[in-house]
């Protein structure tokens, strides 16, 4: 039997994974901006910007949905009339079937993700986030519970989400020491008598567990100990640096000059009437580079303290520009095009969404979009 097609539900749902919403900033709009969950799709068109032009090109071409880094939407509006530009644009793809969806930020953020994309185009090894973003954070749980139920409580406790360790569950730590406590009046002790003092030879369990299943795991806990008022503690762990985030900073595999790496970019890398700029000593030997795709002059600091020897990225501005050239130990600036620096990704999510969708049984037609939207159009 061969694949079949999936419904938008199902392709938003992939791409929803491979970069979850809740990785975007505060401040951006992502998901999907037109398009029935129902709809079959057949044909996927990624591009950059959902400029009339693309859209253009994705309703000629009969794609059911369409794929872009930038929001159509980002600030909010009060009408989507058909009288300004960008409600001319929801109006023809409504009408046309075409769904719209956005992976912007949350793309930024992703590992792969859009300065992965970048990393790689320019060759950068052994790469890792510049801006890394925390992990999720953890709980460790310990509890008190006698030896012979320890076992049924790690169970209990591990279907409830405590345990899991990367590719690892049920993970635990016991020691044995030793309890007391004395039942008061009204009390209903598993063990030891009202009034009296007992001593019993616990287990002291620790477990690591996700801080959003604590409220879940806590109420597993109390329902299955086997004393009314089981001893426990949960301490809320120090977060730490994980694998996603904004930029990458990587080495190249043999130094080059500035001049040479800086070619070695614009090779690789769409062209565009921007092109591709320099700042610094074009004999400079560059190894260690950082790169964020898009707008990236806001992470100078970070790339300073990264000790890097080149910064690739767009829309550097004046200012913010020669003040970074006036760290003597600065990083020599690299500034291409916006479009041009987020368009590899495109390559990415459309090899990771057919590979996921095939895993499940179904596929899609895919297409990148080779139009260039920069803004720039002539140079002279």
């Amino acid at each position: 039997m061969g694949l079949v097609n999936p419904r938008l539900a199902d392709v938003i749902a992939v791409l929803d994974r491979l970069y979850d919403p809740s990785w975007a900033e505060s401040w951006d709009a992502v998901g999907l901006v037109t398009g029935d969950p129902d709809q079959p799709v057949r044909r996927v068109l990624f591009a950059v910007d959902p400029m009339r032009e693309v859209v253009d090109e994705a309703i000629a071409g009969d794609f059911d949905l369409l794929v872009t880094h930038h929001p159509l939407l980002l600030k909010g509006v009060n009408s989507v009339a058909a009288t300004t530009p960008k409600g001319r644009v929801i109006h023809d793809l409504i009408r046309s079937n075409t769904a719209l969806h956005v992976c912007h930020t949350n793309a930024d953020n992703a590992n792969p993700g859009v300065s992965d994309a970048l990393a790689a185009a320019l060759g950068l090894q052994d790469t890792r986030p510049l801006n890394p973003m925390p992990d999720e954070p953890l709980d460790k749980l310990v509890v008190f519970v006698p030896i012979g139920d320890t076992e049924a409580l790690l169970d209990i406790l591990s279907a409830a989400g405590a345990g899991q360790l990367g590719n690892y569950d049920r993970a635990a730590w016991t020691t044995v020491g030793e309890q007391t406590f004395r039942p008061l009046e009204g009390a209903n002790p598993t063990t030891g008598r009202t009034g009296e003092s007992a001593r019993v030879v616990e287990n002291r369990l620790e477990m690591i567990l996700p801080r959003h299943k604590r409220r879940t795991v806590v109420a597993a806990l109390k329902a299955a100990h086997p004393y009314e008022e089981p001893a426990y503690d949960v301490y809320e762990l120090a977060a730490r640096p994980g694998n996603r985030g904004g930029g990458r900073v990587g080495v190249l595999a043999e130094s080059l000059k500035l001049r040479d790496f800086a070619e070695l970019v614009a090779a690789n890398l769409p062209g565009t009437q921007h092109g591709v700029r320099v700042a610094g000593d074009p004999d400079r030997l560059i190894t260690k580079v950082a790169v964020v795709g898009g707008a990236g002059d806001s992470e100078f600091g970070k790339v300073r303290a990264a000790g890097v020897d080149a910064y690739v990225t767009a829309d550097l501005r004046h200012h913010p520009a020669t003040e970074a050239q006036a760290y003597a130990t600065g990083p020599a600036l690299v500034d291409v095009a916006h479009w041009a620096s987020e368009w590899p990704w495109l390559q990415d999510a459309d090899r990771l969404l057919r590979e996921n969708l095939a895993a499940q049984g179904s596929t899609v037609e895919t297409h990148i979009s080779t139009l260039v939207t920069d803004a720039w159009t002539l140079r002279l």
